[in-house]
């Protein structure tokens, strides 16, 4: 069985590498109504995007990653980080930041959030765009930096980081990733 949907969800990968070439303020503005339309929990919303297209910014946080990254992850993982080339956003021209309330204020904020990216992520392989949904960026946050990175991406008071979206054309795309059966089970 298939479907525009269903082929949209199998086709679209985790991009790694992007153009120089900015995204319209079309396709973003396509992205960011996607999220805003993604289902949550008693329709709280809970969630804010930052959408950030200044160079300047983006390496600012990645700066910030880094400089945590290289004290705090497994030292067989930090050699990447120590590169000066590294981006933890791998250079895309736009990035979403999805900044929510902490889990104790709002039960279902981050799976709520988790949809909503998700959601940004189809609406951006529609569009023809590539994207990669980002974690890691969360050390940004924890370190010296954090709480002016916070306020330089207009995070609302009380909302921390959750996940972020890179954005941009694909430089480099990437083979299907195996599906596991034995990850399912069905009970009739």
């Amino acid at each position: 069985m298939t479907n525009p949907v269903l082929k949209a969800i199998a086709d679209r990968r985790s991009i790694r590498a992007y153009t120089r070439e900015q995204i319209s303020q079309e396709q973003l503005q396509a992205i960011l109504t996607a999220g805003q339309q993604a289902p949550s929990a008693t329709n709280a919303q809970a969630w804010h995007f930052t959408a950030v297209q200044d160079g300047a910014l983006l390496t600012r946080v990645n700066e910030a990653f880094r400089k945590v990254a290289l004290v705090e992850m497994p030292p067989d993982t930090r050699e990447r980080f120590a590169d000066p080339q590294y981006s933890v956003f791998f250079h895309a021209p736009t990035v979403i930041f999805l900044s929510c309330p902490a889990i104790e204020v709002k039960r279902y904020s981050e799976t709520d959030v988790g949809i909503a990216v998700q959601t940004m992520a189809l609406a951006a392989h529609s569009l023809g765009l590539g994207s990669v949904i980002l974690g890691m960026p969360r050390l940004a946050f924890a370190g010296e930096e954090g709480d002016a990175l916070r306020a330089a991406l207009n995070f609302p008071k009380d909302y921390g980081y959750c996940l972020s979206i890179a954005i941009g054309s694909p430089a480099a795309t990437k083979a299907e990733h195996p599906i596991m059966p034995d990850r399912v089970t069905i009970i009739r």
